[in-house]
């Protein structure tokens, strides 16, 4: 069984890009960040004509998460509960596997802008929720996978210039803290489970040939409960998506699991 994460930055822009790359990679579910459209405008019907059914949190113009898979979804929830955030940012859904039910949380994460700011101040608030929240959601469901665009590189390898971005957006000691406490709660980044290239990342600017520089950041994760990590066979970032013509700015992110 395989799961993917992939901002897709305007799906109304890449919808063909993301029905190519599920051809050649018919994974059981794609979890999409940024669809900057709102409900009404998504395609149900194409990508049923796919394989998959969708259940979606849109947001005109900004924001936006959906869930693709290919097995039925259940118990979808839609933002943080107990929440007053009007953006549209985490969707939650179970899909049974021959395992058992998988939980899955899709989030969109707050970006923070810079330090000191009130859009800072706001994502760790939005964080701190996020947190309070997975405690019960793992709890109900120990089958669980948080995955999306974090907007935050956990760790020194996973930016192209640690020491010239060193506490900037992405690289703060609050949002890395915040990201620790995520594993806290009983979650493993997947990709750390397994060697990996050095400088690889899932990000890059599309300024000053950020690609083809290879100047990027590893800001999408997928993280797996404690009740999953045994049955985790590979995770791997997809770099091809990013060589398209009018590509997303990020990258899939793929974990295998056993069943």
């Amino acid at each position: 069984m395989q799961i993917a994460t992939w901002n897709i930055n305007s799906l109304t822009v890449r919808l063909p890009q993301v029905l190519a790359w599920l051809s050649a990679n018919p994974v059981d579910a794609l979890c999409l960040q940024e669809l900057k459209l709102s409900d009404d405008k998504f395609p149900h019907e194409t990508l049923r004509e796919a394989g998959y059914e969708a259940a979606v949190f849109g947001q005109k113009t900004y924001n936006g998460v959906a869930i693709l898979s290919r097995r039925p979804l259940h118990d979808v929830v839609r933002n943080v509960p107990g929440s007053s955030d009007a953006q549209a940012r985490v969707i939650a859904a179970t899909l049974e596997t021959p395992g058992g039910p998988l939980r899955l949380v899709n989030g969109y994460f707050v970006n923070g802008q810079a330090p000191g700011s009130d859009k800072f101040t706001y994502k760790m608030q939005w964080l701190q929720a996020l947190q309070d929240w997975l405690r019960a959601e793992l709890a109900a469901h120990p089958r669980l996978v948080l995955l999306g665009d974090f907007n935050v590189a956990p760790e020194d390898r996973d930016s192209y210039d640690p020491v010239g971005l060193a506490g900037t957006i992405h690289h703060t000691a609050e949002e890395r803290a915040h990201f620790q406490a995520l594993l806290a709660l009983g979650l493993h980044d997947a990709y750390r489970m397994f060697d990996q290239p050095e400088k690889s990342y899932s990000w890059w600017d599309y300024r000053m040939l950020g690609f083809q520089k290879n100047r990027g950041l590893r800001i999408d994760h997928i993280l797996v409960s404690e009740a999953l990590r045994p049955a985790v066979r590979a995770c791997a970032i997809d770099r091809a998506p990013r060589k398209n013509p009018q590509p997303s700015d990020h990258a899939p992110v793929t974990v295998t699991f056993a069943d």
